[in-house]
């Protein structure tokens, strides 16, 4: 039983030898790479701006609303974000927003919105952040007046610059 067990291991031994000598490898060389990612997104929007009290003797009453709030993503240094309107609001009326910054960035505050981008967000770099709240606020002198509603679309843009 002896001789039939070491016959048996020699056996296995050399099986085991036979087969590795004729292994095989292969190889394959695989290309990746990470470019540039610069996305912003709102979610919401304000309820409509509606200028309809004054104080006498003074102009019309501004009005303010949330705005629902944005998310940016960047793996760049050195962002901001911009915004414009697509077309120029009436003689009269002012139409401000502000952004609240991401950690490490700077609101510009209160900014005037008109059809030439204007910078809101400031000194953004290599970020993920979601829940960022936008504020509007809607002003008018005292010689407009607008039975009808209007509209405009505001762009939001991430573009290089401090």
């Amino acid at each position: 039983m002896r001789a039939v067990k070491s016959t048996m291991t020699t056996a296995l031994a050399a099986v085991v030898q036979a087969a590795s000598a004729h292994a095989q490898t292969a190889t394959q060389v695989i290309q990746f790479q990470v470019t540039a990612v610069n996305q912003i997104g709102v979610s919401g929007g304000p309820a409509p701006l509606v200028i309809n009290t004054a104080t006498a003797g003074s102009a019309p009453t501004s009005v303010t609303a949330a705005g629902g709030s944005y998310a940016i993503t960047t793996n760049e240094e050195n962002k901001k974000i911009t915004a414009s309107l697509d077309q120029p609001l009436p003689p009269g009326v002012r139409l401000e927003i502000s952004l609240a910054a991401p950690v490490g960035a700077a609101s510009a505050g209160d900014v005037s919105l008109g059809s030439a981008a204007a910078d809101l967000v400031t000194g953004i770099s290599t970020l993920a952040a979601s829940a960022l709240p936008i504020t509007y606020r809607l002003s008018a002198d005292v010689t407009v007046h607008m039975p009808s509603p209007a509209t405009r679309t505001v762009t939001f843009t991430i573009v290089s610059g401090s």
